[in-house]
């Protein structure tokens, strides 16, 4: 069996905090997820550190579903300590916002490091967990804009 070429190595930021810890922390060991939240800030702050992949994914789900419920707005997440995250955590993401939509809640990422920020802007996904401010803004624009084409329609009748 051939031998890659390469190795992958995970983007990590150096000194990351760890949750509960007062000192400077470094990436998690391989294969290790943490996420841990604020349940009184509104909406609720996530922190997800680790890898997010189809191993730790049911777990993540878990517990982010369970902070979901908890919360009376929705998620705020902040994943710039995920040092790797796969198309398997990308859907738990997407899984997410879909289910806190249902309940009128909303999930923004607040921020990501460099392995989820590339995954979310190769699959084009960034905006959907852009802060709603920003979709509010869109989506009045896109009424606007489609009042006034539907008012230059009726017109030209």
């Amino acid at each position: 069996m051939k031998q890659p070429s390469h190795r992958a190595q995970p983007l990590t930021a150096p000194n990351l905090p760890r949750p509960g810890k007062g000192g400077a922390a470094g990436p998690l060991p391989s294969g290790r997820t943490s996420v841990s939240s604020t349940p009184s800030s509104n909406p609720t702050l996530v922190t997800v550190r680790g890898e997010l992949d189809l191993a730790s994914g049911h777990q993540v789900r878990d517990r982010l579903g369970k902070a979901l419920a908890a919360s009376s707005s929705g998620l705020e997440l902040d994943l710039s300590g995920l040092a790797f995250c796969d198309c398997a955590g990308l859907n738990v993401m997407l899984e997410l916002r879909h289910r806190a939509l249902s309940q009128g809640k909303t999930v923004t990422i607040r921020a990501a490091g460099p392995a989820v920020g590339r995954l979310l802007d190769l699959v084009g996904v960034r905006e959907l967990f852009s802060p709603p401010t920003g979709a509010v803004r869109a989506t009045a624009s896109s009424r606007a804009r489609h009042h006034a084409l539907a008012g230059a329609g009726n017109t030209a009748r």
